[in-house]
């Protein structure tokens, strides 16, 4: 796998489900937070500028596709990789799998930007920072 793309698997658990037996939505949320925590996990080099919560990274939007139902046992993974980098505001693609066989679950692309926590203002996406983004870089696939 491109060594862009971080990788979190997880187990549908049976408080993951909703009256129908499926993932409740929401849910999905919290399976994508966790693959975004990975990512970084797995990248201390560029979570290191976020370590003092000073700037901090924020999700501004979110658009999910729920694409097929997992349920109970299933094992998940959670792709996660910046899909596009701008001067003020950047993307991540995420995607979650079943294991096995591979299915498409469900994608999201979430935007975020950066922020100045004492100034409550974004800030430009620049220096050291864009350095450490920039070859992560991995456009999402039309």
């Amino acid at each position: 796998m491109d060594n862009r793309i971080s990788r979190v698997t997880l187990r549908v658990r049976g408080y993951h489900l909703d009256g129908y037996g499926h993932v409740n939505n929401a849910r999905y949320l919290e399976f994508l937070e966790e693959g975004r925590w990975g990512y970084f996990d797995d990248r201390p080099e560029l979570a290191r500028h976020f370590a003092s919560g000073n700037p901090a990274l924020v999700a501004v939007n979110l658009n999910i596709n729920y694409r097929q139902a997992a349920v109970a046992g299933d094992d998940l993974e959670v792709l996660t990789r910046v899909a596009k980098l701008g001067s003020r505001s950047a993307r991540l693609y995420q995607e979650i799998r079943r294991l096995g066989d591979g299915q498409q679950i469900t994608d999201a692309d979430l935007t975020f930007v950066l922020l100045d926590v004492r100034a409550e203002q974004s800030l430009a996406i620049e220096g050291e920072i864009r350095q450490a983004l920039e070859p992560l870089v991995l456009p999402k696939e039309t």
